[in-house]
């Protein structure tokens, strides 16, 4: 057909409805925990009370067996938010800022702002010191963000009724609990809630990517006293370890995890206040998130909104007479992953198919439509959106380093094999679907040879051979 001023006058109104029409950018909210662990209703626990993570789960794709690539804040982030393994980004510890390491790459937020979003980070999202650094952005990365607002909270020094548990660990790792009366406003988790609710406000016809990271539940455990009234002290059950729990683990283990073993020399009713206080924060953290996720409904941008959620490495309970992070057990290993996108055949099912902390990026850029760098060593969870049942990775891999002390995890579908390098060499072997607790250290028994074998090489193979579809 030739075009004529009077055909294209006549396709004018179709051409305006079709701009008029066209379908909105996906918004993304990114929301991060700090050391949370699976201790959510969601994920089957007893006790716990998290209505808007399990809300949120009911809406989107809960991950079952999702892995952090290293079991600590400052490396797992780094890695989830730029894409890279901590093999690759070459940070193995706390305070260190992504540009020190890798000044080049393209951190997951900044790909946002590169395409026409407006990128806002409102708490912790890179390391945040907790709770000394609770305010600053000192770890920060810039590009990242076009806003990025770190509120300033009471922390430790919250006037409540409360109890350092463990003096004799510092700051940031004491079993410290306060509770307080009020609405909590002198808390950082609050004031970032609340600016993230502002925020949509502001921005409710622009796409947006919000990265809203909360600190709780990290130490000092500091929530509301009507959180800690939710969960009676005499309702407390410290966990069980069998007698020789800890004789077949290697002694780089027992080494790395530091001052956060050997029950950090609690008694029992100093773990009833700890468990208490624990999820009295995940209560908490879930009530502000909730917030967050009614306002989202009230501006009717849910089915315009993916919402991820993540803890960034997992945390003992007395496990293995262990408490925190800084192990290559499966309670520091695996984390909670729930991906809420709309229109997907999945949601409100479960995947156990295995996944890690690194593949977040991938699947976010792919869910939003957009190019995702070439130095991505995750892969894309978007099959698992709409095919939960999908078997998908061989392998998940997580690593944790202290000085000289190097160990290596490897989780598949049905073991765990871990290699400790360095002045204490050893290895450790489980099988999860008989011991899932990890009790039993298969790696000297005789008779598992052979498996033992298997898991060396699927540990040398790496990452690159445990893809999905591979």
């Amino acid at each position: 057909m030739t075009l004529t001023r009077r055909t294209i006058l006549a396709a004018a109104p179709g051409l305006l409805l079709a701009k008029k029409t066209a379908k909105p950018r996906m918004n993304v909210l990114f929301v991060g925990s700090d050391d949370l662990n699976n201790s959510l209703g969601c994920y089957g626990h007893p006790i716990v009370k998290s209505p808007n993570i399990d809300a949120l789960a009911a809406r989107g794709v809960r991950f079952d067996r999702a892995y952090c690539q290293f079991p600590l804040c400052g490396p797992s982030r780094t890695s989830m938010l730029s894409g890279l393994r901590p093999e690759s980004t070459h940070i193995h510890a706390n305070s260190i800022g992504i540009r020190e390491k890798r000044p080049d790459v393209v951190t997951l937020p900044q790909l946002f702002r590169q395409n026409g979003y407006v990128s806002a980070r409102h708490g912790k999202m890179y390391h945040m010191n907790v709770p000394f650094g609770v305010g600053t952005s000192d770890f920060d990365d810039p590009q990242s963000w076009d806003v990025a607002v770190s509120p300033k909270g009471a922390e430790d020094k919250t006037e409540g009724e409360g109890r350092n548990i463990t003096p004799q660990v510092g700051s940031g790792g004491a079993m410290h609990w306060i509770n307080f009366k009020g609405d909590g406003s002198d808390q950082a988790d609050h004031n970032a809630a609340e600016l993230t609710v502002d925020y949509i406000d502001r921005n409710k016809d622009k796409p947006w990517f919000i990265g809203l990271g909360f600190v709780r539940p990290h130490v000092p455990l500091v929530a509301p006293a009507r959180f800690f009234d939710l969960y009676p002290l005499n309702q407390m059950k410290p966990v069980e370890n069998p007698p020789g729990d800890r004789d077949d683990i290697p002694a780089a283990s027992e080494k790395i995890v530091d001052l956060r073993g050997g029950d950090m020399k609690m008694n029992d009713h100093d773990k009833r206040e700890s468990l208490r206080a624990y999820y009295a924060s995940i209560s908490y953290m879930d009530s502000l998130l909730g917030r967050v996720l009614t306002h989202l409904d009230r501006l009717k941008l849910r089915e315009q909104t993916t919402v991820v959620f993540w803890g960034d490495h997992g945390w003992h309970l007395g496990e293995h007479f262990r408490w925190q992070k800084r192990s290559l057990f499966e309670e520091s290993a695996r984390v909670p992953m729930i991906v809420s996108a709309p229109g997907r055949r999945g949601n409100g099912k479960a995947s156990r198919g295995l996944v890690e902390m690194v593949d977040l990026y991938p699947t976010v850029a792919q869910l939003a439509g957009l190019t995702a760098p070439s130095h991505l060593e995750g892969q894309s969870m978007v099959p698992l959106l709409d095919s939960p049942g999908l078997a998908w990775k061989r392998a998940a891999f997580t690593e944790m380093r202290q000085q000289d002390i190097v160990g290596r995890s490897v989780r598949t579908d049905n073991y765990r094999y871990t290699r400790w390098d360095g002045p204490l060499p050893g290895e450790e072997l489980y099988d999860e679907r008989n011991d899932p607790r990890e009790f039993r250290n298969l790696a000297s028994d005789k008779s598992h040879e052979k498996l033992l074998a298997q898991m060396r090489g699927v540990l040398e193979a790496g990452w690159r051979a445990a893809r999905a579809g591979g």
